[in-house]
């Protein structure tokens, strides 16, 4: 047979004896099929990833558009911010053409465009360093709190969630319910007053405003390689478990503020991706069965929920980065929010819009992300 294939291949009427075998003993016209298959999976999975991107791009492009136009719309002159009031008319016709606002606004949209992608967000006011510079040095502070956070709100949020639907109508139901519509209702500012008095002023079970005692700041500066700029994590790394210690005790309140509002909406929405699950088909084939009901739930039920769980986890992260500036005002935290407070009372827009754009960055990026593991964990979406 193996020959009369051979012959067949060399006068065109079949695949060589090579190509039926290459698959292995199953050989035959499986693998070509298989490679099909692959192939279409992997074109509509980029197809699919290169739409999200154009998106992105153009959500990207909006967002300059929107801080190109606050940035000229605001009551607040750029040139008399840089040189005074007291310059002279030749002084300011010169510092305006150097920043190219005689120019047209097209052309203004354009070069701004241009110094974004080149990581150009100008230099700001009140601390005379680059924007980029500067959001580099306070964005890990913010990373680090919204990790740590989202972390609490998963940790607690997704439990709190199963058992939630689990017992609808129940008062374990109610309770959880309760305590989200808590977390939504309660102003994050007074919420973190509070939790300072309570357990900072009055119990002292935790440490203050800041991410470190003033004493251990100098040591950490000096004895601390700055890896990643999260002393968490630098500290650790470094073996440096007194510091470690002192920044937990700083970042365990705002990181437990900001995680209650994570925990409020992660509960939330794994409660209702519960509930839809629990009520399909495959959940009472499975009780049916005689399949434990803590393996129904936890396993069956929740593996499905994991999928659309992603994308729930990832928005509540991009949330946490970019609404951070209350808490980190309250907590004195020196992140991109309170840099971006103190810009906006200095009246330094250069750095008020460059913060913004890297926060939406941010928010694109984590999009990215998300739909990239969206595609890769769940196949009926490539």
């Amino acid at each position: 047979m193996r020959a009369a294939a051979e012959e067949k291949a060399r006068t065109g009427e079949a695949p060589p004896a090579e190509a039926l075998h290459r698959g292995g003993p199953g050989g035959g016209f499986v693998l070509p099929a298989v490679r099909g298959v692959a192939a279409g999976r992997v074109i509509g999975f980029a197809k699919g990833l290169g739409g999200t991107a154009v998106s992105l791009a153009v959500t990207f492009l909006g967002l300059l558009l929107i801080t190109f136009v606050i940035g000229r719309v605001i009551p607040i002159d750029p040139v008399l911010a840089i040189i005074g009031e007291r310059a002279t008319a030749a002084q300011y016709d010169a510092a305006r053409a150097s920043l190219g606002l005689d120019r047209p606004l097209y052309v203004q949209f354009g070069l701004y465009v241009w110094d974004v992608l080149r990581g150009d967000f100008g230099t700001s006011l009140l601390t005379a360093r680059p924007v980029a510079e500067d959001v580099a040095r306070v964005f890990p502070a913010t990373l680090e709190l919204a990790t740590v956070a989202t972390l609490i709100g998963v940790a607690l949020g997704v439990p709190a969630g199963v058992v939630a639907a689990v017992h609808q109508g129940r008062w374990q139901d109610q309770t959880i319910r309760f305590l989200g519509l808590l977390g939504y209702s309660m102003p994050v500012f007074w919420l973190g007053l509070i939790g300072l008095l309570v357990f900072y002023g009055k119990l002292g079970w935790i440490g203050g405003p800041g991410r470190l005692d003033t004493s251990y700041e100098f040591v950490y500066d000096l004895d601390v390689p700055a890896r990643t700029g999260a002393i968490l994590l630098d500290s650790a790394l470094a073996g440096a478990w007194d510091i470690f210690r002192n920044a937990l005790s700083h970042i365990v309140l705002p990181a437990s503020v900001l995680g209650y509002y994570s925990l409020a909406y992660i509960s939330r929405m794994t409660r209702s991706f519960m509930l839809e699950q629990l009520s399909q088909d495959y959940v009472t084939t499975a009780r049916v069965k005689g399949v434990p009901e803590r393996r129904v739930v936890w396993v069956h039920a929740l593996g499905n929920v994991l999928v659309p769980l992603i994308t729930v986890v990832a928005l509540s992260y991009a949330y946490l980065l970019e609404g951070s500036v209350l808490t980190e005002t309250v907590f004195a935290w020196p992140g991109l929010g309170l840099y971006i407070t103190n810009a906006l009372f200095s009246a330094d827009m250069a750095a008020v819009l460059g913060g913004t754009v890297v926060v939406g960055l941010v928010f694109i990026g984590l999009n990215l992300l998300s739909d990239l593991l969206y595609r890769l964990v769940d196949p009926r979406a490539r």
